[in-house]
């Protein structure tokens, strides 16, 4: 199993480039299942969930190449050969993602089995929104044996959806299914996250009429069945990554450029980080963060986009120990989002915790430390807070990171960063 080594650092510098985002690859991967043609998907990351749900539609009975060799980032992806409508088990516990073919394959073939995701590590996550949906446009849904069969004899229905809770991979999952159902829905209270939006700009790109994209209220004609003529798709920036990489110029006190970057989908990450006293020089795929003169404390609560991103709070906390002052971060979305809170303080950091609220008081003295990734963004935390700590760190279970974040150790290092993966 590996890891990484991470040793203090001098300051950062260079550029570095923004991979393709993994939560909008994801569902457009499972949008494929709707096409009627062999589909290019170019800027691809190179992160285990892609290569798993990739492995997942060549189980479908899918296929896929890579046209321009491995390190293209591109996939020509071709599921005219579906034949099998079943998402097991063995998949979908590595990740919870596979839930998206629920939508596309039930609109499609009208039948599917799909299993449970199961527990996450950062705190339930629960698709009943997604089946309730489903259930209103028509579907019958039964769950056995850890599997959810959901059938629809005469295909799906348009209807009105009002989700009772914002959920990303739910209004996916439904805007697929919308995509291919008979006559028109409605959803309401939709996500409006930019991959949300990319997903029904590639889908109304392909000849579906969808009204509303970008707003929580979203109206889909469906093609009554026929299959989706999709035009090449390029996945959009990873805005997640990218905030990861500016707390890591922050952190260290570092200017450096993201190159291939959305500005726009950083506003809430950028505002928290002008606060904090660091600037910035932005054009329109690009972002230069500044060092600050002092380091201010800040105040974070989560919540939907456009709001203040969830997949950030760790690695602002681990920059909150930088500050001078007292942070708080309440996170709002998950109830078990804090467990890298017991590292940080194995390195020195000073964090209470009060509910679903952490107080972080700064300036702490990192130092570094064994320390254990629990999920993917905290993973990132720790290798942020091993940029600033003296001595070494060794970051565990970096199967975690490896989800999500191509080549991390080859970004950071190409910045100057003293980091190396090695094996247990």
């Amino acid at each position: 199993m590996d890891y990484l080594q991470i040793s203090a650092s001098a300051k950062l510098s260079g550029t570095l480039t923004v991979s393709g985002a993994k939560n909008a690859a994801l569902p457009i991967l499972a949008a494929t299942i709707l096409a009627k043609n062999p589909v290019s998907v170019s800027n691809l990351p190179h992160v285990a969930d892609v290569r798993t749900f990739l492995r997942l539609i060549k189980l479908l009975g899918g296929e896929y190449s890579e046209p321009h060799g491995e390190l293209s980032g591109r996939q020509l992806i071709d599921t005219r050969s579906l034949d099998n409508t079943t998402a097991t088990y063995e998949i979908v516990k590595t990740m919870r993602a596979s839930i998206l073919t629920l939508g596309p394959l039930l609109a499609r073939f009208r039948e599917c089995r799909v299993s449970l995701p199961g527990g996450c590590a950062i705190g339930q996550r629960p698709v009943d929104l997604h089946l309730k949906a489903l259930e209103k446009m028509g579907a019958i849904i039964n769950i056995t044996e850890g599997y959810i069969h959901a059938t629809a004899p005469s295909g799906l229905s348009g209807a009105t959806i009002v989700f009772d809770k914002i959920t990303v991979t739910g209004s996916e999952n439904l805007i697929m299914a919308a995509a291919l159902a008979h006559g028109t829905t409605k959803i309401l209270n939709a996500a409006k996250e930019p991959e949300v939006v990319s997903l029904c700009e590639i889908i109304s790109a392909a000849g579906v009429e969808i009204r509303g994209i970008g707003t929580d209220e979203l109206e889909i004609v469906g093609t009554g069945g026929e299959l989706l003529e999709l035009q090449p798709i390029r996945v959009i920036p990873d805005r997640i990554e990218a905030g990861t990489y500016l707390c890591a110029g922050a952190i260290t006190q570092s200017e450096i450029t993201l190159d291939h970057v959305e500005p726009k989908h950083l506003e809430a990450v950028i505002d928290k980080l002008t606060q904090m006293g660091f600037g910035f020089e932005i054009t329109s795929d690009r972002i230069t963060i500044k060092p600050a003169k002092r380091i201010a404390p800040i105040e974070i609560v989560t919540s939907e986009y456009p709001a203040f991103p969830t997949d950030m709070q760790a690695q602002f906390m681990a920059l909150a120990t930088q500050a001078e002052g007292s942070s708080i971060i309440e996170e709002r979305l998950f109830e078990n989002r804090f467990m890298h809170v017991g590292e940080l303080v194995r390195m020195g950091a000073q964090i209470a915790l009060r509910g679903n609220t952490a107080s972080v008081t700064g300036r702490a003295a990192l130092t570094g430390a064994d320390v254990m990734a629990t999920d993917l963004r905290a993973s990132s935390a720790l290798v942020l807070a091993g940029l600033a700590a003296k001595g070494t760190t060794r970051v565990h279970r970096i199967y975690h990171l490896d989800r999500g974040y191509e080549k991390i150790e080859a970004k950071l290092g190409a910045l100057g960063a003293n980091i190396v993966r090695l094996e247990e």
